[in-house]
């Protein structure tokens, strides 16, 4: 387990990102912050791939890319969950284009065209999760996964980005897409795109992962224990200084004050950034099997998806 250099860390570039810049502007956090816009799907490549040493994104992409290496043999998977970034759920928008008049409710969506950012993603994800709810899964014979499954939506359209969804689902590349509410609000307001409805995540929604080069049985690498350290104090920071979490908000990203202030009201973030509640991962994955993302008695383990720490 080496232990050299900046850590590379990838991250959402949303409003949930403000404690990691309060921790890298006040408390010296030494990390390389890499974005990635088109979510926590494009972070698994990434941790598998060696690009990236930390993921700081939504739980249900990280519990579907390591139940799915689980099921195919791989207990390994490529990272492993070491510590809790957001305490709250997870409310997922359900947009349309701006001039849709065939796509009336949600109901209307079932058998469409889902706009997502990758395979594996949030987004992609909750589309089961949005069909399980709304019972539109029809499972065939001995099915156990998406894949066995009648598919809920003609085509899962990937586009990568949420640039390329809005524009989707005006070409009607796409009939909707899912994102996070006060991302996509922004866009309902000058008219771009339509809410048909929402959906929120059961469980607390964001988690952060460590690539398994540094994890070393139960030992991690230190480099994570101080990252961890110092997002304890950028949160701690966020809650004691709402002020400049609303200006970074309002002028450094894609939200209005308005928009900020109102976020602020829905979000929790815990007081130690450190450990993984285990009732919580159980509790994804049984909601993954139900939904037909992962198989039921096919292999996923929450238990091996959490870094055991001393």
């Amino acid at each position: 387990m080496a232990s050299h250099g900046p850590l590379r860390v990838g991250y959402v570039p949303e409003h949930f990102s403000t404690p990691i810049h309060f921790a890298k502007k006040h408390y010296g956090l030494e990390a390389e912050l890499i974005p990635f816009p088109s979510g926590t799907g494009h972070m698994i490549t990434a941790l598998r791939g060696g690009e990236i040493d930390v993921g700081i994104g939504l739980t249900e992409g990280w519990v579907a890319g390591l139940g799915r290496s689980q099921e195919s043999g791989d207990r390994d998977g490529g990272f492993k969950l070491v510590g809790t970034y957001v305490e709250t759920p997870l409310c997922w928008a359900i947009s349309t284009g701006a001039d849709r008049p065939e796509i009336k409710s949600v109901d209307s969506l079932q058998g469409g065209k889902i706009g997502v950012s990758r395979i594996g993603s949030g987004s992609y994800v909750m589309g089961y999760v949005l069909a399980d709810e709304r019972g539109w899964l029809i499972p065939s014979a001995g099915a156990g996964t998406a894949a066995e499954q009648a598919s809920p939506y003609s085509d899962f359209v990937v586009l990568d980005t949420f640039e390329k969804l809005r524009k989707a689902v005006n070409s009607g590349e796409a009939d909707f897409f899912m994102w996070e509410h006060f991302t996509s609000k922004r866009y309902y307001d000058n008219g771009e795109i339509r809410k048909v409805g929402e959906i929120y995540t059961p469980w607390s929604s964001w988690k952060i992962v460590a690539s398994t080069r540094l994890i070393d049985g139960e030992k991690l690498d230190p480099r994570v224990d101080d990252l961890l350290g110092k997002l304890n104090l950028g949160i701690r920071h966020f809650n004691e200084n709402k002020e400049e979490a609303i200006k970074y908000i309002s002028t450094e990203l894609d939200y209005s004050e308005e928009d900020a202030r109102q976020w602020l009201e829905t979000v929790r973030f815990p007081e130690r950034s450190q450990g993984v509640d285990l009732n919580v991962i159980h509790n994804t994955v049984r909601v993954l099997c139900q939904a037909g993302v992962l198989s039921v008695g096919k292999g996923a383990d929450a238990a091996a998806m959490v870094a055991k720490r001393r």
